[in-house]
């Protein structure tokens, strides 16, 4: 799964992109390596408006995961001899949570897939450890994924929520945040040969995004499918374009 993505870009070029009504953001980096449980730019419907925020990555795991967690967590203490609220203890159950979604006919994902949840993520190319390139005894590298050399501006199909209350990591206890994931499909026949399980939901064009943000359900759920074969490629690093002032993005 995907759980390293780029954005080299700036807010106009997204601003131009997605039409967008509110910019919380402030100044956006102009290059930014996203990793799980950061905060980064999403444009999401919020209550109407059209915003670019931002939120923090990974949705909310199921409450059956959490519950096991906790149930292990559980045992442990009592095999030590100590007392255990488990109540207490579920609701302090860490959570990390889900930085991608793949099976949207979930009864945990299904209530987050109307309008008002969906997001789109702003990305310029993402990484999947690659097992071919690693050398014995070191770490497995990362291959990267873009549109061109260039890296033209694209977006994840994401979905979003608001105010979240739960337990992120253990130093932070109870926070309420809102926090955001990208959907993903079966790989194109470029992925497939790094990542044979899935690849993101990537979406190239104004058209596109709109439906994503707009479109009921049964309409937006056709866009949860690999992108073309002939509209990504392998990037290296040192392909990477000088950061852009007024990058243009790649239309379809």
């Amino acid at each position: 799964m995907c759980n390293l993505y780029n954005l080299t870009t700036n807010q106009q070029a997204i601003r131009d992109f997605v039409s967008i009504t509110n910019d919380l953001v402030g100044n956006l980096q102009p290059s930014i390596d996203v990793y799980p449980d950061q905060s980064a730019p999403i444009v999401r419907n919020n209550e109407g408006r059209r915003e670019l925020a931002s939120v923090r990555w990974g949705m909310p795991s199921s409450s059956q995961a959490l519950f096991e967690a906790a149930k292990k967590r559980a045992d442990k203490l009592r095999a030590k001899g100590k007392e255990v609220d488990f109540d207490e203890l579920l609701k302090m159950e860490p959570d990390g949570g889900t930085t991608n979604v793949r099976n949207t006919s979930s009864k945990h994902w299904k209530r987050w897939l109307g309008v008002e949840n969906r997001c789109v993520v702003p990305l310029t190319r993402f990484a999947e450890p690659d097992p071919a390139s690693k050398v014995e005894g070191g770490r497995t590298p990362n291959a990267w994924f873009a549109r061109t050399p260039e890296e033209p501006l694209m977006f994840f199909a994401g979905i979003w929520i608001k105010d979240w209350t739960s337990v992120r990591k253990i130093k932070e206890g109870l926070v309420t945040i809102d926090l955001f994931a990208f959907l993903t499909t079966e790989p194109n026949t470029i992925v497939k040969p790094i990542h044979p399980k899935a690849m993101p939901v990537v979406l190239t064009s104004k058209d596109e995004v709109e439906a994503w943000l707009t479109a009921p359900w049964e309409e937006a759920k056709s866009l949860q499918r690999p992108l073309p074969d002939g509209m990504l490629r392998v990037v290296q690093v040192a392909d990477k374009p000088a950061l852009a002032t007024a990058q243009e993005p790649l239309l379809l």
